[in-house]
């Protein structure tokens, strides 16, 4: 099972409702709903979501919300190691330094965000939600048709 660490602007998408992101950000967290990923945030991802929505609606709806939220995901520290790592990275960003550090920390070889060129310095893999949702979609599909075919029989997923 992948496991993935999600970006702060993913998590917006899917409980903002953002036009234009809503759907793939649903469709990759259907995937842990079914458990077929799992999936994780920073702890720094949880502070900025529930800032963020809290602009735009009530902080009581936000808290449920969240709390709703948090049965989907893990949630990772932030801690010394991961902030210094981030201090000493090439990463443009500082909050991207440290989503990447919590990854790599965490065993971690996977990142859904909505801006691939936020980690180039990355050397794990890095995905949209709509790129990693139509690469699980086709291994099953391939895995499926292989078993059908009469071909090799092989479980993943």
């Amino acid at each position: 099972m992948d496991r993935i660490l999600v970006d702060t602007n993913i998590v917006l998408d899917l409980l903002g409702k953002r036009l234009n992101f809503y759907r793939e950000a649903q469709e990759l967290f259907t995937l842990s709903d079914k458990k077929q990923v799992k999936l994780y945030i920073s702890a720094l991802t949880f502070a900025d979501t529930y800032y963020t929505l809290s602009q735009q609606m009530k902080k009581h709806n936000v808290r449920k919300i969240l709390r709703k939220f948090k049965v989907l995901v893990d949630i990772l520290p932030v801690d010394d190691k991961v902030i210094e790592l981030a201090l000493e990275s090439d990463f443009k960003g500082f909050e991207d330094a440290i989503q990447y550090y919590t990854a790599i920390e965490n065993n971690i070889s996977i990142i859904v965000t909505r801006n691939l060129k936020d980690f180039k310095p990355a050397k794990i893999s890095v995905f949209t939600a709509k790129q990693y949702v139509k690469s699980k979609k086709q291994l099953k599909f391939k895995i499926k048709f292989q078993t059908h075919s009469g071909g090799f029989k092989q479980s993943v997923l």
